[in-house]
C-alpha cells in the first residue's frame, strides 16, 4: 500500500496530495542522481541497489514540509532530506542482517544478494554519506542540526538494542515496548520534522511542536504496523498475515493481550513467547482471541488518538500549504486503520 497516494481524495485535499507526491518525486530524482564512484564495484553496486529500492520516502518528505512551513523552499532543505532517507536505508540494511530477513520491499536483501560483510560495509558507507549530505545543508545552524541528527542516531541505536534485548526476555511491559519504539521507529520521524524546523528558522516553541508531532506519529506508525500485520488485506499488505506472531515478536498487540488475558487465555498467548512463535495455522485463532479481548479495537483507537495528537500539535505552526500537506499525510495514514 502506497502511503503517499490518495485516489479519490476529497477536492480540498487534492492540492495537498499533489504537493506531497511532488516532494517524494524530488527526493527520488536526487537520490538517483547522487554522484557515487564506480569502483570498487563490490561496495558501490550494493549502495546503488539499496538507494534504488524505492519506498514511501516519508521521512524526507516530512523534513521538506517542516522547512516549507516556515517559507524555506524544498530545494534548500533537500540535502538534509536526502540525509534522512539515506540514513533510513542504512538502518534497513543492517536490520535485515540482524533479523535474518531475506527480502526487503519485494527484492532480495543486500546480505542475501551479496553477503553479510558486503552488506555491513554498504551500510557503513550509507551512514557516512548521510552525514556528508547533512553537512551540505545551507544554514547558519549546522552545528545544531548535526547535534540533533546525532542524538537521533543514538536514540535509534538504543531502540534497536532494546528490541534485541526484548527477544530474550520472558516479560516485557507495554510501557517498555512503547519506550523502545519511540527510539527505534519514532526517533527518525521526530528528527526529520525537527530538522525541517531548524532549517526554516522555527522558534523554540515551534520546534517543540514539530517534535511533538513526530513523537506522536512515530509511535502511531509502529503500533499501526503491528496492527496491520494481523489485520491487513493480504493482497495489499504484501507480507504473510500474522508474521510477527509466527516469529514470536513481542508486539503491541501481543503484549496487550498478555495484559488482559487470564487463566487459559493467558497461557495460550504466553506460549507464543515461550515457544518462540506461533504456528502459522493458529494465526486466525490468535486474531479471534485478540478480537474477543478487545485488543484490536483498542489498538485502532490508540493509533487514531496518536494521529489526532499530532494534528493538534500542528496548530502551533504557521498556516499554509505545507501545514495542510502534513495534515493530509496524517489523515492518509489514519485511514489505513479505520
Amino acid at each position: 500500500m502506497d502511503l503517499l497516494s490518495d485516489v479519490g481524495a476529497p477536492d480540498s485535499r487534492v492540492d495537498a496530495a499533489a504537493h506531497v507526491e511532488r516532494l517524494a518525486a524530488l527526493v527520488e530524482e536526487h537520490l538517483g542522481g547522487l554522484d557515487l564512484p564506480a569502483e570498487p564495484a563490490i561496495l558501490y553496486e550494493p549502495v546503488r541497489y539499496v538507494l534504488a529500492g524505492g519506498g514511501k520516502r516519508l521521512r524526507p518528505v516530512l523534513l521538506l514540509l517542516g522547512a516549507e512551513v516556515f517559507g524555506v523552499p524544498a530545494e534548500r532543505a533537500l540535502p538534509a532530506a536526502l540525509a534522512a532517507e539515506v540514513f533510513h536505508n542504512f538502518t534497513l540494511v543492517h536490520d535485515d542482517i540482524m533479523d535474518h530477513a531475506d527480502e526487503r520491499r519485494g527484492r532480495a536483501s543486500v546480505h542475501v544478494l551479496w553477503d553479510e560483510s558486503t552488506a555491513i560495509l554498504a551500510g557503513d558507507f550509507l551512514m557516512g554519506l548521510a552525514y556528508d549530505l547533512l553537512a551540505r545543508t545551507e544554514t547558519n545552524r549546522l552545528a545544531e542540526i548535526v547535534r540533533t541528527f546525532h542524538t537521533m542516531v543514538a536514540r535509534l541505536c538504543e531502540g534497536q538494542a532494546l528490541d534485541e534485548d526484548f527477544e530474550d526476555r520472558a516479560e516485557v511491559s507495554v510501557p517498555e515496548y512503547l519506550a523502545m519504539i519511540d527510539r527505534k521507529t519514532g526517533a527518525l520521524i521526530e528528527c526529520a520534522l525537527t530538522l525541517g524546523g531548524l532549517i526554516g528558522g522555527a522558534t523554540d516553541p515551534q520546534r517543540a511542536a514539530l517534535a511533538e508531532v513526530g513523537r506522536a506519529w512515530g509511535r502511531a506508525f509502529q503500533v499501526q504496523d503491528d496492527l496491520l500485520d494481523l489485520t491487513a488485506d493480504d493482497d495489499g499488505w504484501g507480507k504473510a498475515i500474522g508474521g510477527d506472531l509466527v516469529e514470536g515478536k513481542k508486539t503491541y498487540l501481543l503484549l496487550r493481550a498478555l495484559e488482559r488475558a487470564r487463566g487459559e487465555e493467558h497461557a495460550w498467548f504466553h506460549r507464543i513467547v515461550t515457544d518462540g512463535g506461533l504456528p502459522a495455522a493458529d494465526v486466525p485463532e490468535a486474531r479471534r482471541r485478540m478480537d474477543d479481548l478487545g485488543v484490536l479495537d483498542e489498538a485502532r483507537r490508540y493509533v487514531l488518538d496518536l494521529y489526532d495528537d499530532g494534528e493538534r500539535a500542528l496548530a502551533a505552526l504557521p498556516a499554509g500549504d505545507a501545514r495542510d500537506a502534513l495534515g493530509w499525510i496524517a489523515g492518509r495514514m489514519a485511514r489505513r486503520v479505520r
